[in-house]
């Protein structure tokens, strides 16, 4: 099982201080998150992607080559990238050529966002997030996977001949996960690939998300993937962390109360009962993270959003101390406790090159075994 953190990339006013970070000192925070993640032992570092103010993610593929310079095991990957506004051959040719300069350790996580304005300022429709998503998607896969392209759709000029380039890395594409909170058409199109699906199950409460990765398992069965048990789940979660509780709650609770996303709303009391959010002591993190597995089966990838609300760099790298000494060297081994045989590992490069070798070869034995006519 993969753990790891993910970031939006909010510039917001920190409510104890009144400061605000620049742009560039946010920016310079966020990769220095990234390796501070390597440091302690995690798996994964996403970003995401906006357009807008007060996010600063406009480019994750340049971050991610930053960050693929400078670590060695972290899997880079994006916590949404939008593949309704995005051209399917950059998107191909961008995270290829990351592909190559990380070694492989790249995989991507395709959404249309929450930020609607996106839509017209690339030339989109908002009422057409769905279809595009679908169509984009499908051709995306199609130019990670077949060396010349001839293809022809409703949102975008046709190709001829097209060949994206570089090729991914060792004729491998990287891993998607299809990340959405609330449209099942996403999750069926997760299921229908045979790709991940990720549930960011932040503001969502339990039996949403339940209902969403029930469905993802079971359409990911009906296409002949494997069984439900097999299908490839992520979910997110947001955490604060300090030895006594009654710190936590006390230090987090002027940026709970003053965020962009759920400040002036629910008291963080109810949140916290309601959401996924655990604002307390690392054995509360690891009891309520391990809950999940409740209402989500066995999965694969656990990111928890830390650095979000206006929190100060030095407050992030705490936690993320915290979250790497106290909390997920327990998660790791209590997670691997009766996980059934049949639950495949989070995929990466080398299981997915791997697994296409292997398949080559028991192709290559099957046609042997043809008897002449």
């Amino acid at each position: 099982m993969q753990f790891g953190i993910f970031t939006v990339g909010d510039v917001t006013t920190d409510p104890t201080t009144g400061r605000a970070p620049s742009e560039h000192e946010r920016i310079k925070a966020m990769t220095a998150i990234a390796l501070k993640a390597e440091e302690v032992g995690l798996d994964v570092f996403a970003t995401g992607e906006h357009h807008n103010p007060p996010f600063v993610p406009s480019s994750p593929t340049t971050m991610l080559g930053w960050i693929a310079a400078r670590t060695e095991k972290l899997i880079l990957s994006t916590s949404t990238t939008l593949i309704t506004t995005n051209d399917p051959v950059k998107i191909a040719e961008d995270f290829a050529m990351l592909q190559h300069l990380a070694g492989g350790r790249v995989d991507v996580m395709m959404g249309r966002g929450n930020s609607g304005p996106v839509y017209p300022w690339f030339g989109q429709d908002i009422r057409q997030g769905i279809p595009l998503a679908v169509e984009n998607y499908a051709l995306l896969h199609r130019l990670w996977r077949e060396d010349v392209v001839d293809w022809e759709g409703r949102f975008r000029s046709p190709l001829q001949g097209f060949t994206s380039t570089p090729r991914p890395l060792d004729g491998v594409a990287p891993f998607v996960w299809h990340g959405s909170i609330r449209s099942p058409e996403i999750a069926e199109q997760a299921a229908y690939y045979g790709d991940g699906f990720f549930h960011n199950n932040i503001f969502w409460p339990a039996d949403h998300t339940k209902r969403m990765v029930e469905l993802y398992r079971a359409r990911f069965a009906h296409y002949g993937h494997g069984t439900p048990e097999q299908a490839i789940v992520g979910l997110g979660g947001q955490v604060f962390m300090r030895k006594n509780s009654q710190d936590a709650v006390r230090e987090f609770r002027p940026y709970f109360d003053n965020a962009p996303v759920y400040g002036h709303g629910p008291s963080l009391e109810d949140f916290t009962e309601q959401t996924p959010l655990t604002v307390g002591s690392p054995q509360q993190v690891i009891e309520k993270t391990l809950s999940f597995r409740e209402y989500a089966g066995d999965y694969q990838r656990q990111l928890f959003l830390l650095d979000h609300a206006g929190l100060p760099l030095k407050t992030v790298l705490e936690q993320l101390d915290i979250l790497g000494e106290r909390v997920v060297p327990v998660l790791r081994e209590e997670f691997a406790k009766g996980r059934p045989a049949v639950v495949p590992d989070a995929p990466d490069h080398a299981t997915l090159a791997g697994r296409r070798d292997a398949q080559a070869a028991a192709e290559d034995v099957k046609d042997e075994e043809v008897p002449a006519s």
